[in-house]
This record gives structure tokens, C-alpha cells and sequence, in this order.
């Protein structure tokens, strides 16, 4: 069985680095990109089951990166999670995301066990 790839986006180096390796350990083919703008050129390339975005990242945020990818014919059904350290009000999260048509978020610091559970109920 193909193992599922993942792309994360998240402009801390070392939680992008953390996240990278324990997801790696749970087998899935993951890329990390420090900002948002690489996503969509990473996307178009690897095509991954998931992408995992941060929402405050300096030169495009997440909610930017998920209206482009969403506007994408090739993209646009791509899950999307994001993962975030912002203290952002839930319901103006919950509000956006669905407007973007992103699956859900979690909030940093998260526990790799919610995390990866998170992961298995979008892509398996």
C-alpha cells in the first residue's frame, strides 16, 4: 500500500522539523514548506493527500493558501487542516474554515496523538 503523502506548511523551523519526522515515523510521505507561497508549487508537484497549514505565516497566511488552493481545478479538492498557535477566537476559526472548505483545525501545542488521529479520520 502507497504510503499517503502530506504537506505542511508552517514557518516555525523547528515545530515544521518535529512535525516532519514523527509523521514520517507513522509512515506517511511527508513535505515541509516554510511558507505559504511554497505550497501551491509544492502541491502541484507532489499532489498530497493532505495539506496541514498554519494560519499566521508572514508572506501568505493560511486561510490565503487555502482560497488558492481552492480555487485550483487540480488542488481544489485537496483536505485541508490547519494547525495553529494563534489565540483566535474558535468561532471566527470554525466560520472561516468553513467558508474555505477546510476539514477542521487544531490548536499548538497539540499532542502528536491528536494529531495523527486527526490525519486517520481525513485520509486513513
Amino acid at each position: 500500500m502507497e504510503r499517503k503523502k502530506i504537506l505542511i506548511a508552517d514557518d516555525e523551523t523547528e515545530v515544521l522539523q518535529m512535525l516532519t519526522e514523527k509523521l514520517q515515523k507513522q509512515e506517511y510521505r511527508v513535505t515541509g514548506v516554510l511558507s505559504g507561497s511554497e505550497v501551491m508549487q509544492r502541491c502541484k508537484i507532489r499532489k498530497p493527500d493532505l495539506v496541514i497549514l498554519d494560519i499566521a505565516m508572514p508572506d501568505m497566511g493560511g486561510y490565503a493558501v487555502a482560497h488558492a488552493l481552492h480555487q485550483d481545478k487540480e488542488l481544489e479538492n485537496v483536505p485541508i487542516l490547519f494547525l495553529t498557535g494563534k489565540e483566535l477566537d474558535h468561532r471566527g476559526i470554525e466560520k472561516r474554515i468553513e467558508e474555505l472548505g477546510a476539514y477542521d483545525y487544531l490548536m499548538k501545542p497539540c499532542t502528536l496523538e491528536d494529531l495523527t488521529a486527526k490525519i486517520k479520520e481525513i485520509i486513513g
